[in-house]
């Protein structure tokens, strides 16, 4: 990570876009345009079945192939993903989790494969490698929801991947402790910083207590570690948070781990701006806030990004276009190369007011950090449901601040009068749409993939990967030779399964409460809900699901605590369902309404199966309604399929929707909603 001497100018993060889509083929193809475009990076999203382990015929991967991001299974979609870019002179980036070690596995064979072709030498090339993998399970556990394995062989799996880097991929970063997706889970500034930093001591613990790193080599260990941060809005205090993360990075490493390199305790971030934060309603609005974002995280030198990836203005509406991301990138390029920033030293060093926030963060997040620590460090307060019910209770109180209009959202809950904008006319295609086609034929290619490899050699790989996981022994190499024989990503990712387990995290929701909540309307909607139910003649119950593979909890766990909070009986299991098990829930529960939730793209799939589902159960008289990032001719369809109500992000006042779904019962079962009063 370059850091320029006192008085020079600042070199530009490294920028990417973080993208990949459909397939491999059509992903290279993105990826060559955005670096002839002048990225400098490569950011790859993968899709959801490639995340949790799963290949494209799996029951679970159903209308999720190729939707966020690009499907991965095996060597041979690999090669065509980075057909043309080589490896030894990229910087990649990818976002992935629990199989992490199986994709920089691919990777790493890929770069040999590159390599033995050039008639260069591989291990060279392999040293030259540089990236990173995003590899935080905890904060799966906490938000994202893409874990596959309990705590403790995940941790395994992250603590083999930086042992075996550290000593063959030294320019590699072998994880992200990424606090991205904790703030989209409703973490404050200081709990941000506090449950990352956790999250780093639980890794950090392990790999010096593995054995497979001499303890005078921590130092290369934390000089590896990097981060994956959040910037929101309020850009002053997100820059004041960075400055924060870096002196207790510092002190950490320093005081904990005796590093006394200075370079190695740098604080290493890339930053994502909050995609989350951005607006379905007057969406170019979000030109401006991820701008702003993006000055969180550049603004102050001593603490500056050193990779910077920004959404488009329109991810709130579906996939972004390439002239979207290429409008991102070139927010970067404008403020690196036609500003001044990168002239001057840090900005705001001596600044009273900065320097009280700064330490106001520090001495919250020391005291979160003692408190974790003294639980028993991350993974046990993951697997109590502490971190989790903290982060669903301070997302719970950001929405009534929103609700109540004391945190104003332009064009949303303030300044809503809007002209039609010209970019989401009529005869222009807002969003990125996948043909559903492109799953089809990764069901076919993966199928003709098994057919013609030699099954022979993948059996005997599979097997060393099992006996591999009964020892303490690294799993790296038995990974890389799974890759060789042409494993895919779900026999891997399964015969890890029969070894580790599987895993279900707290949902956090129990604990939580919309406290604060304007109390005349929610009495008011409660009172609804319980003259409907003594109407109807018992307690009304909702199940709140989340079908398909779709890891984004925190809008259903936000509905699940106002449902309970308005008075309904309220069934959620919470993530990564079959449509079939969601329609056995609701029969058994005996539900009166089922909602969904829905933001990978798959809902045109998996909601029609529900329905299917509950009518070939007998149980049609059960109305579905669904929320998502859905757009207006997929709502239109999935009405006309039987569905009761589509909410999008626009409908953001969860009291109100509460109230619409008791109008949905009361339809359902002939009562006039206008008689049930609260």
């Amino acid at each position: 990570m370059p850091y320029p001497n006192d008085g020079e100018r600042d070199r530009p993060w490294v920028m990417r876009t973080y993208a990949g889509h459909s397939s491999a083929a059509a992903s290279n193809e993105l990826y060559r345009r955005n670096l002839a475009k002048g990225q400098t990076g490569l950011s790859v999203a993968f899709d959801l079945p490639t995340q949790t382990g799963y290949d494209p015929d799996d029951e679970l991967s159903t209308g999720e192939v190729g939707k966020v991001g690009v499907p991965v299974s095996h060597i041979g979609d690999m090669r065509a993903l980075f057909d043309g870019i080589p490896l030894g002179e990229a910087n990649t980036s990818m976002t992935i989790n629990a199989p992490a070690m199986w994709l920089l596995s691919l990777y790493v064979t890929v770069a040999q494969e590159q390599a033995e072709a050039e008639g260069k030498d591989w291990k060279e090339v392999v040293a030259k490698l540089a990236g990173t993998t995003q590899n935080d399970i905890i904060k799966e556990y906490l938000s994202r929801g893409t874990y596959v394995f309990p705590p403790a062989p995940s941790l395994r799996l992250i603590t083999d991947m930086v042992a075996y880097t550290v000593n063959n991929v030294p320019k590699w970063n072998p994880i992200n402790i990424c606090s991205y997706h904790l703030q989209e889970a409703g973490a404050t500034p200081t709990q941000e910083v506090a449950y990352a930093l956790c999250t780093a001591i639980a890794v950090l613990d392990a790999v010096r207590d593995s054995g497979q790193i001499a303890p005078e080599d921590m130092g290369r260990v934390v000089g590896r570690i990097s981060f994956f941060v959040n910037a929101g809005v309020r850009f002053v205090e997100e820059m004041c948070k960075m400055r924060a993360f870096t002196e207790l990075w510092d002190e950490l490493t320093r005081e904990r781990y005796g590093v006394t390199d200075a370079k190695a305790r740098r604080f290493r971030y890339g930053v994502q701006v909050n995609s989350l934060g951005l607006t379905e309603a007057q969406p170019e609005n979000n030109v401006q806030r991820i701008v702003l974002e993006m000055l969180a995280v550049t603004l102050s030198r001593n603490a500056r990004a050193r990779a910077v990836q920004l959404p488009a203005w329109n991810e709130a509406l579906g996939l972004p276009r390439p002239w979207d991301q290429q409008w991102a990138l070139r927010m970067q390029q404008v403020l690196a190369y036609e500003t001044d920033l990168l002239d001057y030293g840090d900005l705001f060093d001596g600044s009273t007011v900065v320097e009280a926030k700064v330490a106001s963060i520090v001495e919250g997040a020391r005291a979160e950090i003692d408190r974790v620590q003294g639980m028993g460090g991350a993974v046990a307060a993951v697997e109590s449901g502490y971190m989790k019910s903290q982060l669903v209770s301070s997302l719970a109180e950001r929405r009534r601040r929103m609700e109540s209009g004391e945190d104003v959202i332009v064009g949303v809950n303030k300044f809503e009068s809007t002209e039609p904008s010209p970019l989401q006319s009529g005869d222009v295609d807002a969003i990125e749409t996948v043909d559903p086609q492109v799953e089809k034929e990764a069901i076919e290619a993966i199928r003709k993939w098994r057919a013609e490899r030699g099954n022979t050699a993948v059996a005997e790989a599979l097997e060393g990967l099992r006996a591999a996981a009964k020892t303490e022994a690294n799993l790296v190499e038995a990974t890389l030779r799974c890759c060789r024989a042409g494993v895919t990503t779900g026999e891997w990712s399964q015969a890890l399964r029969e070894e580790f387990g599987e895993y279900r995290a707290p949902t956090g929701v129990s604990g939580a409460s919309a406290a604060g909540e304007a109390g005349a309307e929610i009495a008011r909607v409660r009172g609804r809900v319980q003259a409907a139910g003594e109407r109807i003649g018992e307690r009304l119950r909702m199940l709140v699901g989340k079908p398909g593979l779709d890891g984004h909890s925190n809008g259903a766990e936000q509905v699940a605590v106002r449902a309970r909070d308005t008075g309904f009986e309220v069934v959620y299991q919470g993530i990564r369902l079959t449509p079939s098990q969601i329609v056995a829930a609701a029969v058994q529960e005996g539900v009166h309404v089922v909602g969904l939730s829905v933001l990978s793209g798959s809902h045109m799939e998996v909601v029609p199966a529900v329905v299917e589902g509950l009518r070939a159960s007998g149980a049609e008289d059960i109305p579905v309604i669904v929320g998502g990032i859905i757009p207006p001719e997929d709502a239109a369809a999935l009405r006309a399929h039987g569905v009761a109500r589509v909410f999008t992000p626009k409908d953001y006042e969860l009291t109100e929707i509460m109230d619409g779904i008791v109008d949905v019962i009361c339809e359902q079962h002939e009562i006039d909603p206008a008689s049930v009063t609260g």
